[in-house]
């Protein structure tokens, strides 16, 4: 028993520990900005491994020098609500989470009538071999469009790996929380636009803005804003079609939505 209680002790307190760390990770950064995030690393990686070489663009850029079209059209597309919530979009997040149980319960449904179809054939057959009906293909459910906030991105970029599990989920709100009292909407706002992925080897405004058009971030017209923060939910596809009728649709309707988007 006593031996349990240790190893609960220790669990308790190496949790506490990797919070520090956290805190003091995130406090730096007030000041001097992050030169890479756990994304980025495990990417470059990725990459080095599977080619043979280090693919890495990125540069940074202050605040004040990206242009205010990507900052408006970025919050405009992936969480128009960055300015007034604390970090976590709770209707946002009830919403995609009503979504996933609705899709898990017609897969459900859709597998049970299938199983109820076996059967009825195999009680029209007695004593022969029904004739196996294929189960409906397992769907995934749909991910979580509009539940993950601009925080909660940047949180876990900054520290956390790819895996979807609750205590990854868990941890992912605790560095957002610490984010959002540590450093400031502008702040958070900065680090993210400088280093999100943007493309296949490509982070932050400055690269992506020099891969797609040849220009500095600071120069970014509104639909070529637009059209950059439509590719964000999946950089290396999109990069593939940058000119797709839905990236050049949705980026039409970023576009006139960019004077509403609140700058902090």
């Amino acid at each position: 028993m006593k031996s349990v209680l240790r190893w609960l002790v220790l669990v308790v307190v190496a949790g506490v520990l990797l919070q520090l760390y956290f805190v003091a990770r995130i406090a730096t950064m007030l000041v001097i900005d992050p030169q890479s995030t756990a994304f980025e690393r495990s990417e470059a990686w990725r990459v080095a491994t599977e080619t043979g070489s280090l693919r890495w663009r990125q540069q940074w850029q202050p605040y004040d020098k990206i242009a205010g079209n990507l900052k408006r059209a970025v919050i405009a597309s992936e969480d128009d609500g960055f300015v007034s919530h604390d970090g976590v979009d709770w209707d946002a997040l009830e919403k995609a989470w009503q979504k996933n149980t609705k899709a898990e319960e017609r897969i459900a449904k859709a597998q049970e009538q299938a199983t109820q179809a076996q059967a009825r054939i195999a009680a029209k057959n007695p004593g022969k071999s029904a004739p196996a009906i294929a189960p409906p293909k397992p769907a995934k459910a749909p991910k979580v469009v509009g539940g993950s906030t601009i925080t909660q991105q940047l949180a876990k970029n900054l520290f956390l790996s790819g895996e979807r599990t609750l205590l990854r989920k868990g941890q992912e709100f605790v560095l957002t929380l610490l984010l959002e009292a540590l450093l400031s909407k502008e702040r958070i706002l900065e680090i993210y636009l400088n280093s999100v992925e943007w493309g296949e080897g490509i982070f932050g405004a400055e690269a992506a803005a020099q891969h797609y058009y040849r220009k500095s971030a600071a120069q970014l017209s509104a639909f070529e804003a637009a059209r950059l923060a439509v590719m964000l939910p999946r950089p290396k596809y999109f990069e593939k079609l940058p000119n797709s009728s839905y990236v050049m649709g949705r980026a039409a309707v970023i576009a006139n939505r960019l004077q509403n988007a609140e700058l902090p």
